[in-house]
């Protein structure tokens, strides 16, 4: 995700945290070197994620954006902090203007979040029902990107 990060979004990858492999420190024939190992240092879905954050951050976020329950561990570690804490699950559930994935998707399901979330007071944003423009391209609301929302919203 570091490279398309940055082209994709404009996140520069230095803000981006994702899996990583293990790449000891070696020095070999007097040269210093960094060995890529194909073995995962740790796996950035679930219970991955708080360690990620953690490791890269150095401290629990007052707010996480997930979108399935993969992201579920990074919403309940963030939110279990001390003082205002917000966690927000958008609900991928229009597949006219994107791809839509819930409780029986094969890939990036959300169920467990949907269950739990009005307990945890999570918020739920429903792409379907609560976005007027998913994509800065998509002239669905008639204005286009000149219409002044340059960027995907909520109504």
């Amino acid at each position: 995700m570091r490279v398309p990060a940055d082209e994709v979004y404009g996140i520069l990858p230095h803000q981006v945290i994702g899996n990583s492999i293990k790449a000891p420190y070696e020095v070999r024939d007097g040269k210093p070197m960094l060995l890529r190992l194909p073995k995962l240092n740790f796996i950035d879905d679930k219970a991955g994620k708080p360690v990620g954050i953690q490791q890269h951050i150095g401290r629990r976020p007052i707010a996480a954006f997930g979108n399935s329950d993969g992201d579920f561990q990074m919403l309940e570690w963030t939110t279990s902090g001390p003082g205002a804490r917000f966690g927000l699950y958008i609900h991928h559930d229009d597949a006219d203007r994107e791809y839509a994935y819930d409780r029986k998707s094969s890939i990036g399901r959300l169920d467990r979040g949907l269950d739990e979330a009005e307990r945890r007071g999570w918020v739920v944003v429903s792409m379907k029902d609560d976005w007027k423009r998913v994509f800065a391209f998509d002239e669905a609301d008639g204005g286009g990107p000149s219409s002044g929302n340059q960027k995907a919203g909520v109504k």
